[in-house]
């Protein structure tokens, strides 16, 4: 299919998620629902999605990408599967030279191309929904429902809203323009003036372990919209489902009529440590990444020569005042701890409750109550095994599982009010998986002052006993400035409890949930109107998704010459 093409066909969609950023209301090309992909058992698309994804086990997945010098083994599936895949090793001295030269002819196509072009990118991955959920789950550890609504349509949904705001950016400004200066009785000073967006350069995208897509595809497609070539370097525990991004990235390139360089993959051996090599090289000019601190942080001081855009951790908190639905909080709260065992970097992690207790709609309730209740909504959320696994997924790494160990071990900060208990998976029995653990910890006293204002990432949370709700939102202020925080939630019925709240994460820049009781957690954004992350605080440089996460990616040249 000719570009053309491409643009007459995603055209409407492209116009449609540009209201969408515009009014911030619900909207999405790409269904969530599974029945939409059809059932992961008995359908036709979900079994020829499995076999799609099965028939990439064992074997070399070849790309055909310049500067191939070795292959790469590959991941072992936090269910306990050897995937078996090879992916190749490129050779960076022949790789970027490549990339580089394919960025002119895509620079030339204009932002309405490179639009039409990422939408079909977009759409060709949607129709495979099934095979890179199997993908994103073996590599992730995530349950096979989240893996294909989070690693699929919502991870699409962020991919189009960076297309998106970066379509609405580059096209800010005409391009051409006539310009006539009246000079009195001489004749006016006429100019003609062009003006297009020059794309920085070749963009490196640093993946991360726990959602590859969902984290990736916003960085990736915000690059190569506006016009730079994307290298992707994946997690070396998640290098399959951005494989099969590239590789279907490619043949697009190529069926439109540019150069599949645009695209490429950065798999790395055991302990190369290829992301800090290629981070700094001259060639490399925006850098995306997820993951820890300490490399986010080496990543803004090192690679001088590139815009970096980074998602690092935060200690996200939650602070609970008052309710008028305690039976409603308590469920929302079980079920953002359990969420994928907690391994998402927006699942909340100190509980701030008042050492004197809370009042509800079913009466006062003190500390100890409330955090005896939420351990109660826990347990009988996950009671039922299957249903458990199903929520939980699987434990991502051994650093996890270590974190959760440290915590509940006789040498952990605190009395255990919810112990973590192993759930054996009914399908994969080699699957490590494991239920929340709650910590009560005495907000007051300086030994949890180092407890408090670190990430313990994974299935681990902090009920902490604050004297008062003012004490709640100081300690939520200096959380927020030091650590950093990608949410924050506040339950109260108090208007000025709620001002508080409010003014400390407006100062302090971290996005806020009041009082969430139903079917949306504070864990959870949905692309086109929420953003994720601020850019504010030291969790995050950039929010997913708005105009500073495109504008910087590319600049505009003007040419001038006489009309």
């Amino acid at each position: 299919m000719t570009a053309a093409e491409l643009v007459e066909r995603h055209r409407p969609v492209l116009d449609r998620a540009l209201e969408a950023i515009r009014t911030r209301e619900y909207w999405s090309p790409y269904p969530e629902h599974p029945k939409a992909y059809g059932t992961e058992h008995g359908s036709p698309d979900a079994a020829a999605g499995k076999a799609a994804f099965e028939a990439l086990l064992g074997r070399r997945f070849e790309l055909d990408q310049p500067g191939t010098d070795g292959w790469v083994p590959g991941e072992v599936s936090p269910y306990g599967i050897g995937l078996g895949t090879e992916y190749p090793h490129a050779d960076p001295d022949v790789l970027l030279p490549a990339m580089r030269a394919a960025l002119p002819a895509w620079r030339d196509a204009g932002p309405g191309v490179r639009a039409a072009v990422c939408l079909e990118i977009l759409a060709r991955i949607n129709a495979r929904t099934h095979e890179f959920a199997h993908a994103v789950m073996h590599t992730s550890g995530q349950a096979y429902l989240m893996a294909l609504q989070a690693g699929g349509p919502h991870a699409q949904d962020r991919g189009l809203e960076a297309v998106a705001y970066a379509y609405a950016e580059q096209t800010r400004l005409p391009g051409a323009a006539e310009w006539t200066k009246p000079q009195g009785r001489r004749d006016p000073l006429r100019l003609r003036k062009e003006f297009t967006a020059v794309p920085r350069g070749v963009a490196l995208l640093v993946g991360c372990n726990t959602f590859p897509t969902w984290n990736g595809y916003p960085g990736l497609f915000a690059s190569l919209a506006t016009g730079n070539p994307v290298l992707v370097k994946p997690h070396p525990r998640a290098v399959l489902p951005l494989a099969l991004t590239v590789r279907t990235a490619r043949e697009v390139l190529a069926e439109a009529g540019f150069d599949p360089d645009l695209v490429a993959l950065a798999a790395e051996r055991d302990g190369e440590g290829v992301a800090k090599e290629l981070a700094v090289r001259p060639e490399i000019r925006i850098v995306d990444y997820t993951g820890s601190t300490a490399f986010g942080d080496w990543l803004e001081a090192n690679a001088r020569q590139a815009v970096v855009f980074t998602e690092k951790a935060g200690v996200n908190t939650v602070l609970v005042d008052s309710t008028d639905d305690y039976r409603g909080m308590l469920g929302n709260l079980a079920f953002s701890l359990s969420l994928y065992s907690g391994q998402m970097c927006t699942t909340p992690q100190n509980l701030l409750i008042p050492r004197g207790g809370i009042d509800t709609d079913t009466g006062h309730r003190s500390y100890d109550e409330v955090v005896s209740d939420l351990a109660g909504a826990v347990d009988k959320l996950l009671g039922d095994d299957r249903r458990a696994v199903a929520l939980l997924g699987a434990i991502v790494n051994p650093g996890v599982l270590e974190r959760l160990e440290a915590a509940a071990g006789p040498d952990g900060p605190g009395e255990l009010a919810l112990v973590s208990r192993a759930v054996a998976h009914p399908e994969f029995p080699e699957a490590t998986v494991r239920t929340p653990l709650v910590v009560k910890l005495d907000g007051d006293r300086p030994e949890s002052e180092p407890v408090l204002l670190e990430e313990c990432f994974g299935p681990v949370s902090f009920a902490v006993a604050v004297d008062s709700t003012a004490r709640a939102v100081e300690l939520l202020r200096r959380t927020v400035r030091e650590r950093g925080a990608m949410t924050v939630g506040a339950y109260t019925t108090s208007p000025q409890v709620e001002r508080l709240v409010t003014e400390a994460c407006l100062e302090e820049c971290a996005q806020l949930s009041l009082n969430l009781t139903g079917g949306v957690y504070v864990n959870q954004t949905a692309a086109f109107s929420d953003l994720h992350g601020s850019g504010g605080n030291p969790a995050a440089s950039a929010a997913l998704c708005d105009a500073a996460f495109v504008a910087d990616r590319f600049r505009t040249v003007e040419v001038r010459r006489p009309a």
